[in-house]
């Protein structure tokens, strides 16, 4: 009898741990269909926003479906997606909660500046690349150097909506790299000046990422290569102040 209780002992922190896995993996599921659900509701709102940037391309509608369940179609996909972004801080909470308690009080404090970086982060990439690069990347690739004054424009509705989509949150994700190297100095990974020698090599890769990911102008080029570059060489200077990697 006292094997068996002294088995139950060994095995209890572990179906406790499971349990408490599966109340995070149920909290970011349901999080996610209720934000599902909220997109769906407020639909206008969210599309209204998609398909700003086309809004002064033509004289009237310059954007159409080519088919009777198009419109239902691009409504879920858009609202399920809307709805794992808005419960994205919730997914962030839930792993914080598993993993905060086996952290130590310099790796708890690491985690708390990151999470409030990401924020600035999102926030800041959030309204730049609405504001400035995508109106300016729809204008120029709407422009008469591609298009000819005698076609008219006739933009499919999904391709269009879920093209802003796609940029949207690309920004919101590769503008998150910053703190990825902050982390990778912190563990020891590479320091500082590793990061500082191959920096050229990491502003290559920069331009040629913007290039393939934004129209073929110079100015949508610079506009999200800029920021990524001042981003990167604000994490090595972060990592210099505090000595990372080091």
């Amino acid at each position: 009898m006292p094997v068996f209780s002294d088995e139950n002992k060994k095995e209890m922190p572990l179906l406790e741990h499971i349990r408490e896995l599966r109340g995070c993996l149920f909290l970011s599921l349901s999080s996610a269909v209720l934000g599902a659900i909220i997109s769906f509701i407020f639909y206008d709102y969210i599309i209204n926003l998609l398909s700003r940037p086309f809004q002064n391309l033509a004289s009237g509608p310059s954007l159409f479906v080519n088919s009777i369940i198009e419109g239902f179609t691009i409504k879920i996909k858009v609202s399920a997606i809307s709805g794992i972004v808005l419960s994205f801080p919730v997914h962030v909470f839930n792993i914080i909660r598993f993993v905060f308690p086996g952290l130590k009080s310099g790796e708890k404090k690491i985690i708390i500046y990151s999470l409030l970086a990401s924020f600035l982060l999102i926030a800041g990439s959030a309204y730049w690349s609405y504001e400035f690069v995508i109106p300016y990347s729809v204008r120029f690739l709407a422009g008469k150097d591609f298009i000819p004054r005698n076609v008219g424009l006739l933009l499919n509705y999904g391709q269009n909506i879920f093209y802003i989509f796609q940029f949207f949150l690309f920004s919101l994700i590769v503008f998150q790299s910053p703190i990825l190297l902050v982390i990778i100095m912190k563990i020891g990974l590479i320091s500082w000046r590793s990061l500082l020698k191959f920096s050229r090599y990491v502003i290559v890769g920069i331009f040629v990422l913007s290039a393939v990911v934004t129209p073929p102008d110079a100015i949508s080029q610079m506009a999200l290569a800029l920021p990524l570059t001042v981003l990167f060489f604000g994490a090595v200077l972060t990592g210099r102040i505090f000595h990372l990697g080091e």
